[in-house]
């Protein structure tokens, strides 16, 4: 199956033009996170995670499902390849989350480096509860607007470190530098990450989209609901049924009978 850009097209709402410009960019990284939800609920639970488009496609696309960084960040960068956009993943350390002096985390997050006649930009449309809604120059030191939060990169060591602003404080999301990475390097670390012991992916149910100016969050059984510039909402979701209903009205994600069934046998909500 080759790629299929106007059922993609379709899947985000996208009816603007289809040009490797920067405005073009922006619509395709504001649209995506809108449309194709951030969840791990294959890994949760034990099912498999491929990475070939056409996995991809009927997943993501076609199936009515969400996915983690790698599904979506590869299907986007097929995407803007097909376009005619220049671009090159990356990987990163997510320190989001994390103490800042435990030992630093394996490079287990994917983001895309692309080229413009006017310079490189970042995109990332698979960091869950702040993936980037905008794309940002990659420039350090200097605050950068997007549909959501304000972003800034920071220089370190060879490499960069992403911030965003939230609650009116920098928060760290992750550091990475500009080695390109191959399809290896991705199920390497795929693989990892939905089998490793530690990972939260196999560990804690996690969803996230973005609903116009809003950011909707899942962890277990905590559903979140964010709006610029007031006090988070947070709610515990009572009952399997609940939680199918946040996943498929607010998420927006298929579920099938099966996937139910797994999910109350894994006792989530727990």
């Amino acid at each position: 199956m080759s790629l299929d850009l106007a059922a993609y097209f379709r899947r985000i709402g996208h009816d603007g033009p289809a040009a490797p410009t920067l405005e073009t960019l922006q619509q395709l990284a504001l649209r995506h996170p809108g449309r194709i939800p951030f969840e791990n609920l294959d890994p949760l639970l034990g099912r498999p995670v491929a990475l070939d488009l056409d996995s991809l496609q009927r997943k993501l696309v076609q199936g009515g499902r969400g996915g983690f960084c790698y599904e979506h960040n590869l299907l986007f960068q097929a995407v803007l390849e097909a376009i005619g956009f220049r671009v090159t993943g990356l990987a990163a350390r997510v320190w989001w989350g994390r103490a800042a002096e435990v030992p630093a985390p394996p490079r287990t997050h994917m983001l895309l480096r692309v080229d413009l006649d006017d310079g490189p930009r970042l995109v990332d449309v698979g960091f869950g509860g702040l993936t980037l809604t905008g794309v940002l120059r990659l420039e350090p030191g200097v605050v950068q607007a997007t549909p959501h939060e304000p972003f800034r990169l920071l220089v370190q060591g060879d490499g960069y470190v992403l911030q965003a602003l939230v609650a009116g404080a920098w928060q760290t999301l992750y550091e990475f530098d500009l080695q390109p990475q191959q399809r290896a390097d991705y199920e390497m670390a795929c693989w990892y990450l939905c089998h490793h012991p530690d990972s939260r992916f196999v560990r804690q149910l996690l969803a996230a989209r973005v609903d116009g100016t809003v950011r909707y969050g899942l962890l277990d059984r905590a559903f979140s609901v964010h709006r610029p510039g007031q006090p988070s909402e947070r709610r515990t979701l009572d009952g399997a049924d609940a939680l199918f209903e946040v996943l498929e009205t607010r998420f927006g994600v298929a579920l099938d009978g099966g996937m139910r069934d797994a999910l109350r046998r894994r006792g989530v909500p727990h």
